[in-house]
């Protein structure tokens, strides 16, 4: 019940008991809240109040509601994406690199869309990549999807003058993806950088990954650099949060 004593919003109270509850597995991931008539009886409060606090819920990500069915408790991470060997060359000779071992590891299906396209590189893009502002750019952007669900957008921007006759102008660039293709050209990889971060969604965001209200993303660029320190790629990756958990391990030098 409401302590209407403690100088805090009942509205608050109630969702900070629902939210207690999610932790403990009281409601499970998937499962169907107590209807408002229901927790208006439980917490003696008004609907207002309820409908506030599931508010408050659904703003955290942790609930979402379906219309004429109800609050749902959101599911947690479904894909894990482990940093450590999604890159390796051995995930490249097998056709599991990058997304596609984050989906043997999790056993969902993926599907790809591809668009290519020719741009000069911005201040950010020359900075990234090393190259003149205006330096023109192979674009490979990609909507990716698991079980048919859009987890996460990719913008890849490579310098022409590497990928020009070869498949990464093309939308399906192959077994091993990009990176083999550029290791084939003679532009052998040797390390990667990530840029990890979080922000609420741009609208055209949160419509392509079909997030909830409230609901974040992450945000990864990556750069890779050949053996010789030369950036030749910059990948901007948004991944839909409720959705991803990402994994990093190094050793302790």
């Amino acid at each position: 019940m409401v302590d209407r004593r403690n100088g805090i919003p009942a509205f608050r109270q109630v969702a900070a008991d629902i939210r207690q509850k999610i932790a403990a597995g009281d409601y499970a991931a998937g499962e169907q809240l107590p209807s408002e008539r229901e927790l208006v009886e439980t917490y003696e409060v008004s609907r207002p109040t309820v409908r506030d606090a599931i508010t408050m819920l659904r703003t955290e990500g942790l609930v979402t509601s379906e219309h004429g069915r109800g609050v749902f408790v959101r599911p947690p991470a479904s894909i894990h994406r482990i940093a450590r060997s999604r890159l390796s060359r051995e995930a490249r000779s097998r056709n599991r690199g990058a997304f596609l071992a984050d989906a043997a590891a999790r056993g969902f299906t993926p599907s790809t869309s591809v668009k290519i396209r020719f741009e000069e590189a911005d201040v950010r893009a020359a900075a990234h990549l090393d190259v003149p502002v205006g330096t023109e750019l192979t674009v490979r952007d990609r909507v990716m999807r698991a079980d048919g669900l859009v987890v996460q957008l990719a913008v890849s921007r490579l310098p022409r003058e590497l990928t020009r006759g070869t498949a990464i102008e093309e939308v399906n660039t192959g077994p091993g993806g990009a990176y083999a293709r550029l290791e084939e050209a003679g532009h052998t990889l040797g390390s990667y950088v990530e840029h990890v971060g979080a922000r609420m969604p741009r609208p055209d965001e949160a419509t392509l990954l079909q997030l909830a209200d409230g609901v974040p993303i992450i945000t990864v660029t990556r750069v890779a650099f050949t053996t010789d320190g030369r950036p030749v790629e910059m990948n901007d990756m948004v991944l839909a949060a409720d959705r991803y958990e990402l994994s990093y391990e190094w050793p302790a030098d």
